[in-house]
């Protein structure tokens, strides 16, 4: 056994333990901390399989915007554990049928005889994976790619406007009210005449 795979499975061993971690963590900051160590640990798989663009932006857009996030709320938030944790063994037999078939999957996909699978070619020294997946992705895949983003826009619209909520005694600001004003419709100069101040009699002092 040669030094990549000893590192592939120790590698391999912290993952699958941190994700073990996550889901049976009873505090929610364990799991989350759990869930960035899972996040670190398969970049470091990506980056043994020579996807250095995949394995640095996991780690910039998981680790560092996507889980700090989750951090705070979870940690600004009261959460109820035992609410939280209700029904855990009531879906378990289901879970395990999930992942006994995901297990089945990786198997068939991995076993390489059946589905034609077979060792890497060597690339060439100065050969770029990052060039190589933006052309890829914007030559063969192109309509999958433009594909995923409008379903990702379609998402990200709906769950704007199922969230939104108008409340009749809230001020908002509408932009185009504001962009259609004139400087004539909200200032007025007027013109005053000077006033002299009128002398005070004797009776006022």
């Amino acid at each position: 056994m040669d030094f990549a795979s000893v590192v592939f499975y120790f590698l391999a061993a912290i993952l699958l333990l941190s994700a073990l971690r996550v889901i049976t963590a009873k505090n929610p900051v364990h799991a989350a901390m759990a869930l960035v160590l899972a996040f670190f640990t398969a970049a470091g798989i990506w980056l043994l399989l020579e996807a250095e663009f995949l394995a640095i932006t996991l780690v910039l857009v998981y680790v560092g915007a996507v889980m700090v996030l989750f951090l705070f709320v979870v940690m600004m938030l009261d959460i109820n554990l035992e609410e939280l944790r209700r029904g855990f063994w009531d879906y378990l037999p289901f879970a395990g049928l999930v992942a006994g078939l995901m297990i089945v999957e990786m198997i068939m996909i991995l076993g390489g005889t059946n589905f034609g699978l077979t060792a890497p070619e060597p690339k060439p020294a100065d050969f770029s994976n990052t060039k190589e997946l933006g052309r890829l992705l914007y030559t063969d895949y192109v309509y999958a790619f433009e594909l995923a983003a409008v379903i990702l826009l379609v998402a990200m619209v709906a769950a704007i406007a199922l969230t939104l909520r108008r409340r009749p005694n809230r001020k908002i600001v509408d932009p185009a009210w504001q962009v259609k004003q004139k400087r004539a419709d909200r200032v007025y100069l007027v013109n005053l005449k000077s006033q002299k101040p009128e002398a005070k009699s004797e009776e006022d002092e």
